[in-house]
C-alpha cells in the first residue's frame, strides 16, 4: 500500500491523502487569497471524505470535471455539507482563476455521490471501506481501508468528548496504520460545562445590562451547537447567515446527532433572520445574542452586525471558534479594531474568547492513539501546526511515529 499526502500535512487545510493512486480520501482547499489546493494531478478510482467542512472536501466537484466520474462514498450529511460548500465557493469565486469547478461539476458530484451509514462495510477501489462516528460535527467518519493486508485508519477530525450537538467518537478499529490528525496536540481544552457555564453568564449578564451580544460561529457544527447551548439555559436568540440552512438541513438526519429532540426545540427557540427591510440593524437593539457567520469575521452578515454594536462598550463580541492569523477575527482580538468593509474599525464593545472546539486536545489525541501505539502500529501525525512536535512525543513513548511532508509517499506492506 503506497500511501501520498497531497495535502494537509504539516499543515491544516487542504488535506487530502491518495492510496496506491486508485483511492483518495478527502480534496479539500485552503481558503485564503489566493484559495490553495492539493498538490498534483489526480484521476481516483473512487473518492472517500471524512466530514463536511472545506478544508476536507472543498475541492471535491474538481474531481468530477471533464470526463472523469469516480464514486464518491461519504455519509449523507457531509454530502449535503459538502454540496453547500461548493454552491457557497462558486458564489465567492465562481468565474475566476481561484475556483478549480463549475456549477456544472456541482451537479455531476450529485450524480457521483454513494451514500453510507456508519459501521456499513463497502468496496471502493478495490478495498474494504468502513466509516465510524468521529465525534466532530455530524456524519464526521474516521475512515479504515482494508487491502486484505494492511488495515489503514484515516481519523479525520475527531473529538472524544461530548458536545451538544454530537456524541465523541468511540471507535478504535484495529489498524496497522493510523493517520491521525494533531489541530490541537498542544491545547488542553477547559472542562466544556464550564465553557458553558462562563458563556452562558457573560450573555445573562450583557442583556441584563440592555445590551446585545454577537457570536461569530462557523455555519457547520458550531452554530447549531450554540443554539443549543441558548436553547437549553433559555437565552433569546437568533441565527443568520448560512448557518440558518445547515440547522435546517441537519433535522433531516436525526441519526446523526446527539439528540435530534434537542435540535428541534433548538431550531424553534431561535428566530431566524431573513435580513429583509432592514432586519439585521433592528435587532441589534433586541438584547439578544446573535449568532452569526462568520466565525472569524471574513465576511457574511457578521459583517453589518458588528458596526453596529461595535461602539457601545455595553455590547459584546464573543469569539467562539480558532482566528486563524491574518483574518479579521484574529485581528480584532490582538488589537481592538477589525478591517471591515474596507475600513479599519475600532471596537469598543467587550471582547470575549470561548473554547467551543470540536476537535480532540492533547490528552484527548493521546487516548484516542494509545491503543495503537501499545499494538505497535505505525502512526501518521498530519492536519496541525505542530506535528513533528506530536510524532516525536509519540515515539518518545515507545511508539512508531512520524509527520509526512505534503508530497511524500510511505510505503507498507509487501
Amino acid at each position: 500500500m503506497d500511501v501520498q499526502f497531497l495535502g494537509g500535512a504539516r499543515e491544516v487545510g487542504r488535506s487530502a491523502v491518495l492510496i496506491d493512486d486508485r483511492l483518495l480520501i478527502d480534496y479539500g482547499m485552503q481558503a485564503g487569497t489566493p484559495p490553495q489546493f492539493p498538490v498534483g494531478d489526480v484521476d481516483p478510482d473512487a473518492v472517500v471524505a471524512s466530514h463536511g467542512h472545506l478544508d476536507h472536501v472543498g475541492a471535491i466537484p474538481a474531481l468530477v470535471s471533464g470526463d472523469a466520474r469516480p464514486p464518491i462514498h461519504w455519509t449523507p450529511p457531509t454530502r449535503e455539507l459538502a454540496l453547500t460548500l461548493a454552491r457557497d465557493t462558486l458564489k465567492l469565486h465562481g468565474g475566476t482563476f481561484r475556483c478549480p469547478f463549475t456549477e456544472i461539476d456541482v451537479e455531476r458530484v450529485t450524480q457521483a455521490s454513494r451514500t453510507h451509514g456508519y459501521r456499513e462495510p463497502f468496496e471502493a477501489a478495490g478495498y474494504e471501506i468502513t466509516l465510524y462516528n468521529a465525534g466532530h460535527i455530524p456524519g464526521s467518519a474516521h475512515v479504515l481501508v482494508d487491502d486484505g493486508e494492511t488495515r489503514l485508519l484515516y481519523t479525520g477530525d475527531f473529538h472524544t468528548d461530548d458536545q451538544r450537538l454530537v456524541a465523541g467518537t468511540t471507535a478504535r478499529p484495529d489498524a496497522d496504520v493510523v493517520i491521525c490528525e494533531s489541530t490541537y496536540s498542544d491545547v488542553t481544552h477547559a472542562n466544556r460545562a464550564d465553557v458553558e457555564e462562563r458563556f452562558v453568564r457573560s450573555v445573562e449578564t450583557t442583556l441584563w445590562e440592555g445590551g446585545t451580544v454577537v457570536v461569530p460561529a462557523f455555519a457547520i457544527g458550531r452554530t447549531q451547537e450554540l443554539l443549543l447551548v441558548c436553547a437549553a439555559h433559555d437565552l433569546p436568540c437568533y441565527v443568520d447567515g448560512m448557518g440558518k440552512g445547515v440547522t435546517e438541513m441537519l433535522r433531516h438526519h436525526p441519526a446523526f446527532v446527539r439528540d435530534a429532540e434537542a435540535l428541534r426545540r433548538a431550531t424553534s427557540h431561535a428566530r431566524f433572520v431573513t435580513g429583509r427591510d432592514g432586519q439585521r440593524t433592528r435587532i441589534t437593539d433586541q438584547r439578544a445574542a446573535i449568532v452569526t457567520t462568520s466565525g472569524m469575521l471574513s465576511g457574511g452578515p457578521a459583517m453589518t452586525y458588528i458596526p453596529e454594536i461595535r461602539s457601545n462598550p455595553v455590547n459584546k463580541i464573543t469569539m467562539t471558534g480558532y482566528q486563524v492569523e491574518g483574518t479579521p477575527g484574529r485581528e480584532l482580538l490582538e488589537t481592538g479594531s477589525a478591517e471591515i468593509d474596507g475600513r479599519m474599525m475600532p471596537v469598543s464593545a467587550q471582547l470575549e474568547r470561548y473554547d467551543f472546539s470540536a476537535h480532540a486536545d492533547r490528552e484527548g489525541l493521546r487516548s484516542f492513539l494509545e491503543p495503537y501505539v501499545e499494538s505497535g502500529s505505525r502512526i501518521l501525525v498530519v492536519h496541525g501546526d505542530r506535528c513533528r512536535a506530536f510524532a516525536d512525543a509519540l515515539s518518545t513513548a515507545s511508539g512508531d511515529a512520524s509527520a509526512p511532508a505534503v508530497g511524500e509517499t510511505i510505503q507498507f506492506g509487501s
